[in-house]
């Protein structure tokens, strides 16, 4: 079988994470007989040194045509200073429109291996956290109307946060779907004591509970969810939850698993998926082999899931990873005093040896 890979290494340690996840892909085709093709295409900082914007209407076009999309990761300081419009991270929120991609799922897996890389006490963890959080990703205060005016206080800056009815439904709908297939328990994150957006965004969510009667549905405003997730993690199956606060919660919560270079995301709802590790660019080790290629390693696991059905296939990379971390192999991110200090490219090389 054949499948078309649009590759965005992107900025910093983006195309080091991609170079050993593509290894990891090549080994699976050549083990269960795929043919992965990949099509290198600019988007982010790259792209902007390259052709004075962060995506190209070339890469979106490529995108499109392909079967999935694998993305590093994009944005710097280097690019800082330019204007809102035209940073890298624009990159990102162009592709998610361009291909529809309304629902970001970004597991928060503990790894049993990496239980001391965990900053809360063990009781509090237990035997481990698996937390998904589902983040719609084309709407809300990133898509909104916004600006500058003048005000009687000075120059003023807004931004909009506004969500439609069928923007709510869809996500909701991911959302309960995703906690059908797990613990069957949902909780939805919002503001709906201050925000107008989040009183619309509860009352879709609780009309589409009605479809789901299985499911048990819990209310909790940001602030507390914010709170829980490092006071009692194990109480969460599922976060449904909006841009913004998807955005925070995400990290919030990769962060109590011990490592956000651990992490992977999938983003969907086109009929083309994006998979990317949650981490960013990291440009103060780019070039030094000391990423973690995990999250990104995942990443392409969840492609093989989601995009191309290819269930036993992304099996055998999470369970090879696992592999390794057994044997006490570690990153620095993720290191401490007894293990084994690996770079990226030799994560990358134990992973693959790991498939066999």
């Amino acid at each position: 079988m054949n499948y078309n890979i649009a590759v965005i290494p992107g900025d910093g340690i983006g195309p080091e994470v991609i170079e050993q996840t593509v290894l990891v892909l090549d080994k699976i085709g050549e083990i269960y007989g795929h043919n992965f093709n990949y099509t290198e295409v600019l988007a982010g900082g790259c792209a902007i040194d390259k052709t004075g914007e962060p995506l190209p209407e070339k890469t979106v076009e490529i995108c499109k045509s392909s079967d999935a999309v694998l993305l590093g990761a994009v944005g710097g300081p280097k690019w800082d200073n330019l204007p809102g419009d035209q940073r890298p991270e624009r990159a990102l929120l162009g592709i998610r429109k361009a291909l529809g991609l309304y629902a970001n799922l970004r597991p928060a897996i503990l790894f049993e291996q990496l239980k001391d890389a965990c900053p809360l006490k063990p009781e509090i963890i237990g035997d481990g956290l698996d937390i998904c959080v589902v983040r719609e990703l084309t709407g809300g205060i990133y898509f909104g109307e916004k600006g500058r005016k003048d005000t009687p206080m000075g120059e003023a800056a807004y931004d909009v946060e506004i969500y439609s009815v069928e923007e709510v439904r869809r996500i909701a709908k991911h959302a309960f779907e995703i906690a059908r297939k797990r613990n069957k328990v949902l909780t939805n994150v919002d503001k709906a004591n201050v925000l107008e957006s989040s009183r619309l965004w509860r009352s879709v969510v609780i009309d589409v509970a009605k479809d789901y009667p299985d499911v048990t549905l819990n209310h909790m405003y940001v602030d507390n969810a914010a709170m829980q997730l490092v006071r009692n993690p194990k109480q969460f199956d599922v976060m449904v939850t909006t841009n913004m606060f998807g955005d925070i919660l995400s990290d919030e919560a990769s962060m109590v698993t011990g490592s956000i270079g651990m992490l992977p995301s999938a983003s969907l709802g086109g009929n083309i998926g994006m998979y990317e590790p949650i981490h960013g660019s990291a440009p103060d080790i780019a070039g030094e082999d000391k990423a973690n290629p995990i999250a990104t390693i995942l990443s392409v696991a969840m492609m093989l899931r989601h995009s191309f059905d290819l269930e036993k296939e992304a099996a055998i990379i999470e369970d090879a990873v696992k592999k390794v971390l057994d044997q006490n192999y570690r990153t620095g991110d993720i290191y401490s005093e007894g293990q084994k200090l690996v770079g990226t490219k030799e994560m990358g090389r134990l992973i693959i040896e790991a498939l066999c």
